[in-house]
Protein backbone atom coordinates (compact mmCIF):
# COMPACT_ATOMS: atom_id res chain seq x y z
CA UNK A 1 0.00 0.00 0.00
CA UNK A 2 2.87 2.34 0.90
CA UNK A 3 4.47 1.62 -2.47
CA UNK A 4 1.22 2.39 -4.29
CA UNK A 5 0.85 5.67 -2.41
CA UNK A 6 4.41 6.64 -3.21
CA UNK A 7 3.87 5.86 -6.91
CA UNK A 8 0.70 7.93 -6.92
CA UNK A 9 2.29 10.99 -5.30
CA UNK A 10 5.91 10.83 -6.43
CA UNK A 11 5.67 8.85 -9.67
CA UNK A 12 6.95 5.55 -11.01
CA UNK A 13 10.49 5.01 -12.21
CA UNK A 14 9.49 2.16 -14.51
CA UNK A 15 8.12 2.92 -17.95
CA UNK A 16 4.38 2.79 -18.54
CA UNK A 17 2.72 1.69 -21.78
CA UNK A 18 2.22 4.64 -24.13
CA UNK A 19 -0.88 5.16 -26.20
CA UNK A 20 -0.59 6.22 -29.82
CA UNK A 21 -2.46 9.45 -29.04
CA UNK A 22 -0.11 10.44 -26.20
CA UNK A 23 2.96 9.71 -28.31
CA UNK A 24 1.60 11.57 -31.35
CA UNK A 25 0.75 14.63 -29.26
CA UNK A 26 4.22 14.68 -27.76
CA UNK A 27 5.92 14.25 -31.15
CA UNK A 28 3.93 17.16 -32.56
CA UNK A 29 5.40 19.66 -30.10
CA UNK A 30 8.76 18.11 -29.10
CA UNK A 31 12.20 19.06 -30.37
CA UNK A 32 15.39 17.02 -30.77
CA UNK A 33 18.37 17.33 -28.42
CA UNK A 34 21.36 18.05 -30.64
CA UNK A 35 23.73 16.10 -28.39
CA UNK A 36 21.77 13.02 -27.36
CA UNK A 37 19.19 12.94 -30.17
CA UNK A 38 16.44 12.50 -27.60
CA UNK A 39 13.08 14.19 -28.06
CA UNK A 40 12.11 16.64 -25.33
CA UNK A 41 9.86 19.62 -24.55
CA UNK A 42 10.84 22.94 -23.07
CA UNK A 43 8.46 25.05 -20.99
CA UNK A 44 7.40 26.93 -24.13
CA UNK A 45 6.78 23.67 -26.03
CA UNK A 46 4.78 22.36 -23.08
CA UNK A 47 2.54 25.46 -23.05
CA UNK A 48 1.93 25.10 -26.79
CA UNK A 49 0.93 21.47 -26.25
CA UNK A 50 -1.60 22.06 -23.46
CA UNK A 51 -2.76 25.59 -24.33
CA UNK A 52 -3.21 26.12 -28.10
CA UNK A 53 -2.85 29.73 -29.18
CA UNK A 54 -6.30 29.93 -30.77
CA UNK A 55 -8.18 29.25 -27.50
CA UNK A 56 -9.87 31.80 -25.24
CA UNK A 57 -7.58 32.96 -22.40
CA UNK A 58 -9.39 36.03 -21.15
CA UNK A 59 -9.83 34.49 -17.67
CA UNK A 60 -6.53 32.66 -17.16
CA UNK A 61 -3.56 33.99 -19.11
CA UNK A 62 -1.93 31.51 -21.44
CA UNK A 63 1.50 31.86 -19.87
CA UNK A 64 0.07 30.89 -16.47
CA UNK A 65 -0.33 27.34 -17.74
CA UNK A 66 3.45 27.13 -17.54
CA UNK A 67 3.16 26.45 -13.81
CA UNK A 68 2.00 22.94 -14.70
CA UNK A 69 5.40 22.38 -16.29
CA UNK A 70 6.79 22.20 -12.75
CA UNK A 71 4.57 19.16 -12.16
CA UNK A 72 5.49 17.43 -15.42
CA UNK A 73 9.21 18.10 -14.93
CA UNK A 74 9.70 15.48 -12.21
CA UNK A 75 13.51 15.48 -12.48
CA UNK A 76 13.78 19.30 -12.30
CA UNK A 77 15.92 19.46 -15.47
CA UNK A 78 13.99 22.20 -17.26
CA UNK A 79 12.78 19.81 -19.95
CA UNK A 80 10.52 16.77 -20.13
CA UNK A 81 10.82 13.60 -22.20
CA UNK A 82 8.15 11.29 -23.57
CA UNK A 83 7.94 9.35 -20.31
CA UNK A 84 7.37 12.54 -18.31
CA UNK A 85 4.68 13.65 -20.76
CA UNK A 86 2.93 10.30 -20.54
CA UNK A 87 2.85 10.40 -16.74
CA UNK A 88 1.49 13.94 -16.83
CA UNK A 89 -1.30 12.87 -19.21
CA UNK A 90 -2.09 9.99 -16.88
CA UNK A 91 -2.25 12.40 -13.94
CA UNK A 92 -4.72 14.65 -15.75
CA UNK A 93 -7.03 11.68 -16.31
CA UNK A 94 -7.46 11.07 -12.58
CA UNK A 95 -10.75 12.18 -10.94
CA UNK A 96 -8.87 14.13 -8.25
CA UNK A 97 -6.35 15.64 -10.68
CA UNK A 98 -6.96 19.21 -9.49
CA UNK A 99 -6.02 18.37 -5.90
CA UNK A 100 -3.09 16.10 -6.80
CA UNK A 101 -1.54 18.59 -9.20
CA UNK A 102 -1.71 21.31 -6.53
CA UNK A 103 -0.19 18.93 -3.99
CA UNK A 104 2.75 18.15 -6.26
CA UNK A 105 3.37 21.87 -6.81
CA UNK A 106 3.81 22.35 -3.05
CA UNK A 107 5.63 19.04 -2.54
CA UNK A 108 8.83 20.49 -3.98
CA UNK A 109 11.05 17.71 -2.63
CA UNK A 110 8.87 14.88 -3.92
CA UNK A 111 8.60 13.24 -0.50
CA UNK A 112 4.82 12.87 -0.42
CA UNK A 113 4.31 15.56 2.26
CA UNK A 114 3.87 19.37 2.30
CA UNK A 115 5.65 21.37 4.96
CA UNK A 116 4.09 24.45 6.54
CA UNK A 117 7.06 26.65 5.68
CA UNK A 118 6.99 25.58 2.02
CA UNK A 119 3.25 26.11 1.83
CA UNK A 120 3.46 29.62 3.23
CA UNK A 121 6.45 30.58 1.09
CA UNK A 122 5.06 29.37 -2.23
CA UNK A 123 1.59 30.76 -1.53
CA UNK A 124 3.01 34.20 -0.75
CA UNK A 125 5.31 34.19 -3.78
CA UNK A 126 2.39 33.49 -6.11
CA UNK A 127 0.56 36.60 -4.86
CA UNK A 128 1.37 40.16 -5.86
CA UNK A 129 2.34 43.00 -3.56
CA UNK A 130 -1.07 44.69 -3.69
CA UNK A 131 -3.18 41.59 -3.14
CA UNK A 132 -5.25 40.88 -0.05
CA UNK A 133 -2.96 39.22 2.57
CA UNK A 134 -3.62 35.81 4.09
CA UNK A 135 -2.55 34.79 7.61
CA UNK A 136 -1.15 31.26 7.72
CA UNK A 137 -0.79 31.58 11.48
CA UNK A 138 -4.53 31.94 11.99
CA UNK A 139 -6.59 29.56 14.07
CA UNK A 140 -8.06 28.02 10.94
CA UNK A 141 -4.62 27.20 9.47
CA UNK A 142 -3.50 25.80 12.84
CA UNK A 143 -6.29 23.22 12.64
CA UNK A 144 -4.51 21.66 9.63
CA UNK A 145 -0.81 22.33 10.28
CA UNK A 146 -0.75 22.81 14.05
CA UNK A 147 0.11 25.91 16.05
CA UNK A 148 3.53 27.58 15.97
CA UNK A 149 4.93 25.28 18.67
CA UNK A 150 3.42 22.07 17.30
CA UNK A 151 3.75 22.34 13.51
CA UNK A 152 3.38 19.18 11.45
CA UNK A 153 3.55 18.29 7.81
CA UNK A 154 0.47 17.44 5.73
CA UNK A 155 -0.10 14.28 3.75
CA UNK A 156 -1.98 14.36 0.46
CA UNK A 157 -5.45 13.62 1.96
CA UNK A 158 -4.91 16.28 4.67
CA UNK A 159 -3.66 18.81 2.14
CA UNK A 160 -6.60 18.17 -0.22
CA UNK A 161 -9.09 18.68 2.61
CA UNK A 162 -7.36 21.88 3.67
CA UNK A 163 -7.42 23.09 0.06
CA UNK A 164 -11.19 22.55 -0.14
CA UNK A 165 -11.79 24.94 2.78
CA UNK A 166 -9.09 27.46 1.83
CA UNK A 167 -11.35 29.53 -0.40
CA UNK A 168 -13.86 30.16 2.37
CA UNK A 169 -11.12 31.12 4.83
CA UNK A 170 -9.57 33.56 2.37
CA UNK A 171 -12.96 35.25 1.95
CA UNK A 172 -13.50 35.33 5.73
CA UNK A 173 -10.11 36.95 6.40
CA UNK A 174 -10.60 39.44 3.55
CA UNK A 175 -14.02 40.41 4.92
CA UNK A 176 -12.52 41.10 8.34
CA UNK A 177 -9.84 43.23 6.68
CA UNK A 178 -12.39 45.49 4.99
CA UNK A 179 -14.88 45.49 7.88
CA UNK A 180 -12.90 48.10 9.75
CA UNK A 181 -15.67 49.15 12.17
CA UNK A 182 -16.68 45.55 12.89
CA UNK A 183 -20.37 45.96 12.09
CA UNK A 184 -20.51 42.96 9.73
CA UNK A 185 -20.85 45.03 6.54
CA UNK A 186 -18.49 46.06 3.75
CA UNK A 187 -18.76 48.33 0.73
CA UNK A 188 -19.78 46.85 -2.65
CA UNK A 189 -16.40 47.82 -4.09
CA UNK A 190 -14.61 45.82 -1.36
CA UNK A 191 -16.79 42.81 -2.07
CA UNK A 192 -15.96 43.08 -5.76
CA UNK A 193 -12.23 43.13 -4.99
CA UNK A 194 -12.54 40.06 -2.74
CA UNK A 195 -14.29 38.03 -5.43
CA UNK A 196 -11.96 39.20 -8.21
CA UNK A 197 -8.91 38.06 -6.24
CA UNK A 198 -10.34 34.74 -5.05
CA UNK A 199 -12.76 33.53 -7.74
CA UNK A 200 -12.36 35.56 -10.92
CA UNK A 201 -11.42 32.56 -13.08
CA UNK A 202 -14.56 30.68 -12.02
CA UNK A 203 -17.11 33.35 -12.88
CA UNK A 204 -18.65 34.72 -16.05
CA UNK A 205 -18.08 38.27 -17.24
CA UNK A 206 -21.73 39.01 -16.51
CA UNK A 207 -21.25 38.15 -12.85
CA UNK A 208 -17.93 39.98 -12.53
CA UNK A 209 -19.29 43.16 -14.07
CA UNK A 210 -22.33 43.24 -11.80
CA UNK A 211 -20.81 42.18 -8.48
CA UNK A 212 -21.46 45.55 -6.75
CA UNK A 213 -25.22 45.17 -7.40
CA UNK A 214 -25.38 42.46 -4.73
CA UNK A 215 -26.21 45.20 -2.23
CA UNK A 216 -29.54 45.70 -4.02
CA UNK A 217 -31.04 42.46 -2.70
CA UNK A 218 -31.45 44.15 0.70
CA UNK A 219 -32.64 47.59 1.76
CA UNK A 220 -29.17 48.90 2.67
CA UNK A 221 -26.32 50.08 0.50
CA UNK A 222 -23.71 47.73 1.98
CA UNK A 223 -23.09 43.99 1.75
CA UNK A 224 -23.30 41.77 4.82
CA UNK A 225 -21.15 38.78 5.66
CA UNK A 226 -24.23 36.59 5.18
CA UNK A 227 -24.50 37.89 1.61
CA UNK A 228 -20.85 37.07 0.97
CA UNK A 229 -21.12 33.53 2.32
CA UNK A 230 -24.33 32.92 0.38
CA UNK A 231 -22.62 34.11 -2.80
CA UNK A 232 -19.68 31.79 -2.13
CA UNK A 233 -22.05 28.85 -1.68
CA UNK A 234 -23.64 29.63 -5.04
CA UNK A 235 -20.20 29.56 -6.69
CA UNK A 236 -19.32 26.26 -5.02
CA UNK A 237 -22.55 24.52 -6.03
CA UNK A 238 -22.70 25.67 -9.67
CA UNK A 239 -22.90 22.11 -11.01
CA UNK A 240 -25.89 21.05 -8.91
CA UNK A 241 -27.55 24.42 -9.57
CA UNK A 242 -27.25 23.81 -13.31
CA UNK A 243 -28.82 20.36 -12.91
CA UNK A 244 -31.71 21.67 -10.80
CA UNK A 245 -32.45 24.52 -13.21
CA UNK A 246 -32.51 22.25 -16.25
CA UNK A 247 -34.80 19.81 -14.45
CA UNK A 248 -37.18 22.59 -13.43
CA UNK A 249 -37.20 24.17 -16.90
CA UNK A 250 -38.11 20.83 -18.52
CA UNK A 251 -41.23 20.70 -16.35
CA UNK A 252 -42.26 24.27 -17.13
CA UNK A 253 -44.88 24.87 -19.82
CA UNK A 254 -43.17 27.98 -21.21
CA UNK A 255 -39.54 27.03 -20.47
CA UNK A 256 -39.24 29.60 -17.68
CA UNK A 257 -39.09 29.22 -13.90
CA UNK A 258 -39.48 31.38 -10.82
CA UNK A 259 -37.57 31.45 -7.55
CA UNK A 260 -40.22 29.20 -5.98
CA UNK A 261 -39.92 26.71 -8.84
CA UNK A 262 -36.17 26.52 -8.26
CA UNK A 263 -36.46 25.97 -4.51
CA UNK A 264 -39.21 23.37 -4.95
CA UNK A 265 -37.17 21.44 -7.50
CA UNK A 266 -34.05 21.70 -5.30
CA UNK A 267 -35.99 20.27 -2.36
CA UNK A 268 -37.25 17.42 -4.53
CA UNK A 269 -33.88 16.51 -6.05
CA UNK A 270 -31.55 16.94 -3.07
CA UNK A 271 -31.75 14.83 0.05
CA UNK A 272 -31.45 17.78 2.41
CA UNK A 273 -32.24 21.48 2.03
CA UNK A 274 -29.24 22.59 0.02
CA UNK A 275 -30.05 26.23 -0.70
CA UNK A 276 -31.20 28.97 1.64
CA UNK A 277 -33.69 31.68 0.62
CA UNK A 278 -30.85 34.20 0.47
CA UNK A 279 -28.86 31.99 -1.91
CA UNK A 280 -31.89 31.67 -4.16
CA UNK A 281 -32.35 35.45 -4.04
CA UNK A 282 -28.74 35.99 -5.10
CA UNK A 283 -28.97 33.48 -7.95
CA UNK A 284 -32.16 35.05 -9.35
CA UNK A 285 -30.82 38.56 -8.78
CA UNK A 286 -27.83 38.10 -11.06
CA UNK A 287 -29.66 35.90 -13.59
CA UNK A 288 -32.57 38.34 -13.79
CA UNK A 289 -30.70 41.62 -14.24
CA UNK A 290 -31.82 41.69 -17.89
CA UNK A 291 -35.20 40.02 -17.23
CA UNK A 292 -36.87 41.73 -14.24
CA UNK A 293 -40.13 39.77 -14.64
CA UNK A 294 -38.94 37.07 -12.22
CA UNK A 295 -39.57 34.24 -14.73
CA UNK A 296 -36.22 33.22 -16.16
CA UNK A 297 -35.15 30.81 -18.91
CA UNK A 298 -31.95 28.81 -19.44
CA UNK A 299 -30.28 31.64 -21.34
CA UNK A 300 -30.67 33.95 -18.34
CA UNK A 301 -29.06 31.43 -15.98
CA UNK A 302 -26.24 30.69 -18.45
CA UNK A 303 -24.90 34.18 -17.82
CA UNK A 304 -24.36 33.16 -14.19
CA UNK A 305 -23.56 29.45 -14.36
CA UNK A 306 -21.34 29.28 -17.45
CA UNK A 307 -17.90 30.67 -16.58
CA UNK A 308 -17.01 30.92 -20.28
CA UNK A 309 -19.94 33.28 -20.95
CA UNK A 310 -18.90 36.76 -21.94
CA UNK A 311 -20.10 39.43 -24.30
CA UNK A 312 -17.43 38.73 -26.88
CA UNK A 313 -18.40 35.10 -27.16
CA UNK A 314 -22.02 36.00 -27.63
CA UNK A 315 -21.16 38.48 -30.35
CA UNK A 316 -18.87 35.92 -31.95
CA UNK A 317 -21.59 33.30 -32.03
CA UNK A 318 -24.02 35.78 -33.53
CA UNK A 319 -21.50 36.78 -36.19
CA UNK A 320 -20.80 33.16 -37.03
CA UNK A 321 -24.50 32.45 -37.24
CA UNK A 322 -24.95 35.38 -39.61
CA UNK A 323 -22.04 34.29 -41.81
CA UNK A 324 -23.38 30.75 -42.22
CA UNK A 325 -27.02 31.76 -42.51
CA UNK A 326 -27.24 31.18 -46.26
CA UNK A 327 -25.80 27.65 -46.06
CA UNK A 328 -27.96 26.73 -43.10
CA UNK A 329 -31.01 28.09 -44.86
CA UNK A 330 -30.49 25.88 -47.92
CA UNK A 331 -29.65 22.70 -46.06
CA UNK A 332 -32.14 23.36 -43.30
CA UNK A 333 -35.01 24.06 -45.70
CA UNK A 334 -34.27 20.95 -47.76
CA UNK A 335 -34.10 18.66 -44.75
CA UNK A 336 -37.24 20.21 -43.30
CA UNK A 337 -39.18 19.68 -46.52
CA UNK A 338 -38.09 16.04 -46.72
CA UNK A 339 -38.93 15.56 -43.07
CA UNK A 340 -42.41 17.03 -43.53
CA UNK A 341 -43.06 14.86 -46.61
CA UNK A 342 -41.97 11.66 -44.88
CA UNK A 343 -43.94 12.56 -41.79
CA UNK A 344 -47.08 13.16 -43.87
CA UNK A 345 -46.63 9.85 -45.70
CA UNK A 346 -46.22 8.08 -42.38
CA UNK A 347 -49.38 9.65 -40.97
CA UNK A 348 -51.27 8.86 -44.21
CA UNK A 349 -50.27 5.19 -44.09
CA UNK A 350 -51.18 4.76 -40.43
CA UNK A 351 -54.50 6.53 -40.92
CA UNK A 352 -55.33 4.39 -43.95
CA UNK A 353 -54.64 1.09 -42.17
CA UNK A 354 -56.51 2.10 -39.04
CA UNK A 355 -59.48 3.48 -40.98
CA UNK A 356 -59.82 0.48 -43.29
CA UNK A 357 -59.68 -2.01 -40.45
CA UNK A 358 -62.25 -0.12 -38.41
CA UNK A 359 -64.60 0.31 -41.36
CA UNK A 360 -64.48 -3.40 -42.25
CA UNK A 361 -65.27 -4.48 -38.71
CA UNK A 362 -68.34 -2.24 -38.30
CA UNK A 363 -69.57 -2.35 -41.90
CA UNK A 364 -72.52 -4.75 -41.21
CA UNK A 365 -73.81 -2.28 -38.64
CA UNK A 366 -73.53 0.53 -41.20
CA UNK A 367 -75.46 -1.54 -43.75
CA UNK A 368 -78.26 -2.27 -41.28
CA UNK A 369 -78.44 1.43 -40.42
CA UNK A 370 -78.77 2.34 -44.10
CA UNK A 371 -81.45 -0.33 -44.71
CA UNK A 372 -83.46 0.84 -41.68
CA UNK A 373 -83.30 4.45 -42.85
CA UNK A 374 -84.29 3.57 -46.40
CA UNK A 375 -86.58 0.53 -45.90
CA UNK A 376 -89.40 -0.08 -48.41
CA UNK A 377 -92.38 -2.47 -48.49
CA UNK A 378 -94.75 -3.93 -51.07
CA UNK A 379 -97.79 -2.83 -49.04
CA UNK A 380 -98.49 0.69 -47.85
CA UNK A 381 -98.13 1.11 -44.11
CA UNK A 382 -96.35 -2.16 -43.63
CA UNK A 383 -92.76 -2.04 -42.38
CA UNK A 384 -90.28 -4.38 -43.98
CA UNK A 385 -88.04 -4.53 -40.87
CA UNK A 386 -89.29 -4.46 -37.30
CA UNK A 387 -85.92 -3.45 -35.81
CA UNK A 388 -82.20 -3.58 -36.48
CA UNK A 389 -81.87 -7.21 -35.41
CA UNK A 390 -84.76 -8.23 -37.68
CA UNK A 391 -83.12 -6.33 -40.53
CA UNK A 392 -79.84 -8.18 -40.04
CA UNK A 393 -81.61 -11.57 -39.96
CA UNK A 394 -83.52 -10.88 -43.20
CA UNK A 395 -80.38 -9.66 -44.97
CA UNK A 396 -78.58 -12.88 -44.06
CA UNK A 397 -81.64 -15.06 -45.01
CA UNK A 398 -82.28 -13.33 -48.35
CA UNK A 399 -78.77 -12.36 -49.43
CA UNK A 400 -76.47 -14.54 -47.38
CA UNK A 401 -73.70 -13.49 -45.01
CA UNK A 402 -71.93 -11.68 -47.82
CA UNK A 403 -75.00 -9.51 -48.13
CA UNK A 404 -73.93 -7.80 -44.92
CA UNK A 405 -70.86 -6.60 -46.82
CA UNK A 406 -72.62 -5.28 -49.94
CA UNK A 407 -70.73 -2.17 -51.07
CA UNK A 408 -67.79 -2.72 -48.70
CA UNK A 409 -65.20 -2.20 -51.44
CA UNK A 410 -66.09 1.47 -52.07
CA UNK A 411 -66.24 1.93 -48.31
CA UNK A 412 -62.69 0.59 -47.88
CA UNK A 413 -61.49 2.68 -50.81
CA UNK A 414 -63.05 5.76 -49.26
CA UNK A 415 -62.43 5.32 -45.57
CA UNK A 416 -58.68 4.96 -45.87
CA UNK A 417 -58.20 8.37 -47.56
CA UNK A 418 -60.90 9.81 -45.30
CA UNK A 419 -59.03 9.00 -42.11
CA UNK A 420 -55.64 9.74 -43.63
CA UNK A 421 -56.70 13.12 -45.05
CA UNK A 422 -58.36 14.05 -41.77
CA UNK A 423 -55.29 13.21 -39.69
CA UNK A 424 -52.82 14.79 -42.10
CA UNK A 425 -54.72 18.07 -42.51
CA UNK A 426 -55.36 18.26 -38.78
CA UNK A 427 -51.64 17.82 -38.03
CA UNK A 428 -50.62 20.39 -40.65
CA UNK A 429 -53.03 23.05 -39.38
CA UNK A 430 -52.13 22.36 -35.74
CA UNK A 431 -48.44 22.60 -36.59
CA UNK A 432 -49.04 25.96 -38.27
CA UNK A 433 -50.82 27.47 -35.26
CA UNK A 434 -48.77 25.77 -32.49
CA UNK A 435 -46.61 28.03 -30.35
CA UNK A 436 -43.10 26.53 -30.50
CA UNK A 437 -41.89 28.66 -27.58
CA UNK A 438 -44.56 27.18 -25.30
CA UNK A 439 -43.90 23.53 -26.01
CA UNK A 440 -46.31 23.27 -28.96
CA UNK A 441 -49.35 24.59 -27.12
CA UNK A 442 -52.28 25.71 -29.28
CA UNK A 443 -55.14 28.14 -28.59
CA UNK A 444 -58.53 26.39 -28.48
CA UNK A 445 -60.09 28.40 -31.38
CA UNK A 446 -57.17 27.19 -33.51
CA UNK A 447 -57.99 23.64 -32.40
CA UNK A 448 -61.52 24.17 -33.77
CA UNK A 449 -60.15 25.51 -37.06
CA UNK A 450 -57.82 22.50 -37.38
CA UNK A 451 -60.65 20.03 -36.82
CA UNK A 452 -63.03 21.84 -39.15
CA UNK A 453 -60.42 22.02 -41.90
CA UNK A 454 -59.75 18.29 -41.57
CA UNK A 455 -63.44 17.41 -41.80
CA UNK A 456 -64.10 19.70 -44.76
CA UNK A 457 -61.14 18.37 -46.77
CA UNK A 458 -62.13 14.73 -46.41
CA UNK A 459 -65.69 15.44 -47.68
CA UNK A 460 -64.33 16.41 -51.12
CA UNK A 461 -62.92 12.91 -51.60
CA UNK A 462 -65.35 10.74 -49.68
CA UNK A 463 -68.77 12.13 -50.69
CA UNK A 464 -68.86 10.35 -54.13
CA UNK A 465 -67.79 7.06 -52.50
CA UNK A 466 -70.45 7.48 -49.84
CA UNK A 467 -73.15 7.87 -52.53
CA UNK A 468 -71.98 4.72 -54.35
CA UNK A 469 -71.79 2.76 -51.09
CA UNK A 470 -75.39 3.63 -50.14
CA UNK A 471 -76.70 2.67 -53.61
CA UNK A 472 -74.98 -0.71 -53.34
CA UNK A 473 -76.28 -1.25 -49.81
CA UNK A 474 -79.95 -0.75 -50.72
CA UNK A 475 -80.10 -2.42 -54.15
CA UNK A 476 -80.39 -5.88 -52.54
CA UNK A 477 -83.47 -4.70 -50.67
CA UNK A 478 -85.02 -3.26 -53.82
CA UNK A 479 -84.51 -6.53 -55.73
CA UNK A 480 -86.65 -8.42 -53.17
CA UNK A 481 -89.55 -5.93 -53.35
CA UNK A 482 -90.06 -5.70 -57.11
CA UNK A 483 -90.98 -8.23 -59.79
CA UNK A 484 -88.49 -10.36 -61.64
CA UNK A 485 -88.42 -7.98 -64.62
CA UNK A 486 -86.77 -5.27 -62.50
CA UNK A 487 -83.31 -4.07 -63.38
CA UNK A 488 -80.54 -6.46 -62.34
CA UNK A 489 -77.92 -5.65 -59.69
CA UNK A 490 -75.59 -2.91 -60.82
CA UNK A 491 -71.84 -2.57 -60.22
CA UNK A 492 -70.14 0.39 -58.59
CA UNK A 493 -68.74 1.55 -61.96
CA UNK A 494 -72.27 1.48 -63.54
CA UNK A 495 -73.56 3.65 -60.68
CA UNK A 496 -70.71 6.15 -61.13
CA UNK A 497 -71.34 6.43 -64.89
CA UNK A 498 -75.10 6.70 -64.44
CA UNK A 499 -75.01 9.41 -61.76
CA UNK A 500 -72.34 11.58 -63.37
CA UNK A 501 -70.15 14.15 -61.61
CA UNK A 502 -72.99 16.28 -60.25
CA UNK A 503 -74.89 13.23 -59.03
CA UNK A 504 -71.90 11.98 -57.08
CA UNK A 505 -71.79 15.23 -55.09
CA UNK A 506 -75.48 15.37 -54.16
CA UNK A 507 -75.77 16.36 -50.50
CA UNK A 508 -72.12 17.48 -50.34
CA UNK A 509 -73.04 20.81 -48.71
CA UNK A 510 -74.85 19.02 -45.87
CA UNK A 511 -71.91 16.63 -45.42
CA UNK A 512 -69.56 19.59 -45.43
CA UNK A 513 -71.43 21.22 -42.56
CA UNK A 514 -71.73 17.91 -40.70
CA UNK A 515 -68.10 16.82 -40.96
CA UNK A 516 -66.70 20.31 -40.52
CA UNK A 517 -68.60 20.72 -37.26
CA UNK A 518 -68.09 17.23 -35.83
CA UNK A 519 -64.31 17.17 -36.28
Amino acid sequence: MAQNLKEQLVGRSSETPLSAHVKAHFMQHARVDSESGELYMTREDFINAIAPKNEDYHKIKREQYGILFNVADRRRTGKINLQDWSMFEDLLAKPDAEYEITFRLFDTEGTGIVKHETLQKLFSSAKGDNTIPFDWNSGWAALYTGSKKTRHDMTYPQFAQMLRGLQGERIRQAFHLFDKDGDGYIEPEDFQRIILETSQHKLSDHLLENLPTLCNISSGSKISYANVRAFQNIIREMDIIDYIIRSAVRKSDDGKITRSDFLNEAARITRFSLFTPMEADILFHFAGLDAPSGRLELGDFAKVIDASWHSASVLGREALAGASKATEKVTGTTSQVLHNILESVHHFALGSIAGAFGAFMVYPIDLVKTRMQNQRSARVGEKMYMNSLDCAKKVVRNEGVLGLYSGVIPQLIGVAPEKAIKLTVNDLVRGFFADKDKGGKIWWPHEVIAGGSAGACQVVFTNPLEIVKIRLQIQGEIAKNVNETAAPRRSAMWIVKNLGLMGLYKGASACLLRDGMCY
